[in-house]
């Protein structure tokens, strides 16, 4: 099974349990530790810990294993490490402040910028004034012979 596909089959399976915001982040340029991150949340501890149960489960039916697991007793943030995928499931506190979204995202390209309203379209591009000419002294020199 290739990193992709787990990590779809762990989304699924987090969504199956009604986690909120479910997030895959492809982290293979960024970090040699993993190649995605999915990140989701549920209301409660309890959510949180069915959520993990979930996606434990979803794994060993198609024979894949969690080197580790993280945080499951307290339920709080539990995470869970399938080496090329590694799985964060949060209560909603726990998640904004850590922001792993924002910490892990591919930064734009240097000469892209994104719109106002969050899209990745480019906005378009303004058109160039042309610059004024630069104003010379309005005082004549007369040359007399």
């Amino acid at each position: 099974m290739t990193p992709l596909q787990l990590s779809r089959l762990i989304a699924n399976a987090a969504a199956d349990k009604k986690a909120r915001g479910i997030v895959r982040l492809d982290i293979r340029q960024k970090s040699s530790i993993a190649d995605f991150f999915v990140i989701c949340e549920g209301d409660t501890d309890r959510q949180v810990r069915a959520i993990t149960d979930s996606i434990v489960e979803a794994c060993q039916a198609k024979g894949v294993r969690p080197l580790r697991t993280a945080g499951y007793a307290e339920g709080s943030w539990v995470v869970l490490d399938y080496a090329s995928v590694i799985v964060h499931v949060f209560l909603p506190g726990e998640r904004s402040y850590y922001d792993l979204e924002s910490l892990w995202k591919i930064p734009a390209k240097a000469g892209q910028k994104t719109a106002e309203n969050g899209s990745k379209k480019a906005p378009l591009r303004e058109r160039a004034r042309p610059r004024a000419k630069p104003t010379r002294p309005s005082r004549r020199r007369v040359r007399t012979a």
